[in-house]
């Protein structure tokens, strides 16, 4: 059994960024475990709060949680400028990382005016 949500192609690139980071911050040192622990909760938060909604009965309800995965996802735009920032991750890396946000809040905004 499948739940409808795992079909919405935002979901699914939502998980896969969460799984992006996840691999990305294992090799953060020590030092940076407060960014690490950051950026894989608000990554983690975009998939969370997508599923969240998609069990809510109202469209007000459902509305706010691709709000909140929203804002989650903007969350992670200054704590990826601060690793790079901090040499964590690189340029290119980081760019790749910002355009994928990017498209999922394209998506989500799309859910959002749906």
């Amino acid at each position: 059994m499948s739940f409808l949500f795992e079909n919405l192609k935002v979901y699914q690139k939502a998980v896969a960024f969460a799984d992006e980071i996840s691999d990305l911050t294992e090799g953060f040192s020590r030092g940076n475990y407060y960014l690490a622990d950051h950026l894989n909760r608000a990554a983690l938060s975009i998939a969370t709060n997508i599923a969240e909604g998609n069990g809510r009965y109202s469209k007000a309800d459902r509305k706010n949680f691709f709000r909140i995965s929203r804002g989650s996802a903007f969350e992670c735009v200054p704590i990826l400028e601060l690793c790079k920032r901090k040499k964590l991750i690189k340029e290119e890396k980081w760019k790749c990382l910002r355009e994928e946000l990017n498209e999922i809040c394209k998506m989500l905004s799309g859910l959002i005016n749906y």
